[in-house]
């Protein structure tokens, strides 16, 4: 399980996992309840990269959003691989 602490977001961190390329699971802790869940099973069984590209640059407040946030989270995780 990898956790990214989200900044500027109102969801507070996410959890996800990864398993040859495609995230597995995911969850935000804070936030919109119902709309993070929704983008959590969205994202289940995407590739990384086709997350990324779709959520990537999404603001919301702050020059960010928490689908942001997430595509910040798997790149961090790309990188550290």
């Amino acid at each position: 399980m990898n956790t990214y602490q989200t900044h500027g977001t109102c969801s507070r961190s996410i959890d996800f996992e990864v398993e040859d390329g495609v995230i597995t699971s995911c969850r935000f802790h804070g936030g919109c309840t119902g709309n993070l869940q929704g983008i959590g099973a969205l994202v289940t069984g995407m590739k990384v990269d086709e997350a990324i590209r779709r959520l990537k640059g999404i603001q919301c407040r702050n020059g960010t959003s928490c689908p942001d946030q997430l595509a910040r989270a798997l790149e961090a995780y790309r990188q550290a691989e």
